[in-house]
């Protein structure tokens, strides 16, 4: 199965919905991110796509309340986890967590495939040592919404675990 990972898009709706296209077209069947949505009102243009959604929400929470109604309506593509998430895909263990050092800690025990974050703008595809003696992949796709750093969400393969790093194309990325 083909995912997309993206983080920090702080209401930039446009970006948001340019990566997930992108992504699609790519072959991705699902979306990950790792929070910092903001308004849950964004989460609306990605919906047409179809693709199966789980969201955090990050340390820019923006209106929860909401964004947990946007996921509890009937056909909705939305999963909201919280603060993080733990949660099997393609027979893959994943985790989600907007903080770094969280991820790089919960990768380190070894209890999950994936682990995956946001916050600090900076694109990472490491793979951690973890106390089983074998390694955790970590991913930290950046910021989608270009915020001090380049637009860039990371695309893979949960067979293989295989990830890239992708920028969003330039056409794509709304000028002003």
């Amino acid at each position: 199965m083909n995912i997309c990972i993206l983080s920090d898009s702080h209401d930039r709706r446009e970006y948001l919905v340019a990566a997930v296209e992108q992504a699609q077209e790519a072959g991705a069947e699902a979306i990950l991110h790792c929070g910092d949505v903001v308004s849950p009102w964004v989460l609306a243009a990605i919906q047409p796509y179809g693709l199966p959604l789980h969201v955090i929400h990050g340390n820019n929470a923006g209106d929860l309340v909401m964004l947990s109604r946007m996921a509890n309506r009937a056909g909705s593509i939305i999963r909201y986890h919280g603060q993080d998430a733990d949660f099997e895909l393609a027979g893959r263990r994943i985790f989600l967590v907007h903080f770094p050092h969280y991820a790089r800690g919960m990768a380190s025990v070894g209890d999950w495939d994936l682990v995956c974050c946001g916050h600090s703008h900076q694109a990472v595809i490491e793979r951690v040592p973890n106390v089983r003696g074998s390694e955790t992949l970590l991913i930290n796709p950046g910021t989608v919404a270009g915020i001090d750093a380049p637009a860039t969400y990371v695309l893979g393969n949960l067979s293989t675990l295989e990830f890239e790093l992708r920028q969003l194309a330039d056409a794509a990325v709304p000028v002003g």
